[in-house]
């Protein structure tokens, strides 16, 4: 996760996606770099519009957020522990 962490950080201060970039960030945290990771990371993004790719991930999860806070909480009516331990007790003897 810390290579994605590293590569959003440096797309939203509009710094160039690079191996060296990449570990420079990755480093920074106190992370150990590893260089494929890096490097798949790297060639992974290659060719990617990253804030296109972003629009579209808040579109999709509004309004999955918005379908939660809007929903009606149930509200389950609970039996009174008393009268369940009752119930147990006659079971028992």
């Amino acid at each position: 996760m810390e290579y994605t962490y590293a590569a959003l950080l440096l797309h939203k201060l509009g710094k160039e996606i690079n191996e060296e970039n990449l570990k420079k960030v990755v480093s920074a945290t106190g992370a150990e770099v590893d260089e494929a990771k890096v490097k798949v990371m790297v060639a992974s993004l290659s060719g990617v519009d990253i804030a296109d790719k972003l629009a579209n991930a808040s579109i999709a999860v509004a309004p999955a957020a918005a379908v939660t806070a809007e929903a009606p909480k149930e509200e389950k009516e609970e039996e009174p522990r008393a009268e369940a331990a009752e119930g147990l007790a006659s079971l028992f003897g």
